[in-house]
């Protein structure tokens, strides 16, 4: 090889280490879509309630208090595990009285303690609700949240 390296010779060097690592990102583009695709959702389970549930929680902003598998605010509590906390998990009755008793008596008017507002939901709403917090407690989350307290 030449000590002295060409414009050409560099030029090939930059197109060729261009095109490999633009071959190298769009092949990691497809994998990790095909990834996301097909293990990130359970769509079996993935109901008209569940989604309606979702959409609940976006239009309130529970993300502005609350965290899902992480994400959110950390000024109330973690609620990816909410239905197993409880004890509910895989009873859909049981999750909706709960969650329903729980926001009711919300705000609880108690001095220094963090108040939750009241959203008067409907029984159908609740139902939406606690059928996403059910669906988001069978996420595969890799251990999250680290203790059972959330």
């Amino acid at each position: 090889m030449r000590e002295v390296m060409t414009k050409s010779m560099a030029r090939n060097i930059f197109y060729g280490g261009s095109l490999f690592f633009i071959v190298i990102f769009l092949g990691l583009s497809v994998n990790s879509h095909y990834y996301i695709v097909n293990t990130s959702t359970d769509r079996a389970t993935l109901t008209d309630s569940v989604v309606a549930g979702k959409h609940l929680w976006e239009k309130h902003g529970c993300v502005n208090c609350h965290t899902i598998l992480g994400e959110g605010a950390y000024f109330a509590p973690e609620l990816a595990n909410v239905m197993t906390r409880w004890g509910v998990l895989g009873d859909k009755e049981a999750g909706f009285e709960a969650l329903k008793g729980w926001m009711d008596a919300m705000p609880s008017g108690i001095e220094g303690r963090r108040q939750m507002p009241q959203f008067n939901l409907t029984d159908e709403e609740y139902h939406e609700l606690s059928d996403f917090l059910q669906w988001t407690d069978t996420i595969r989350a890799q251990d999250w949240p680290p203790n059972d307290a959330g």
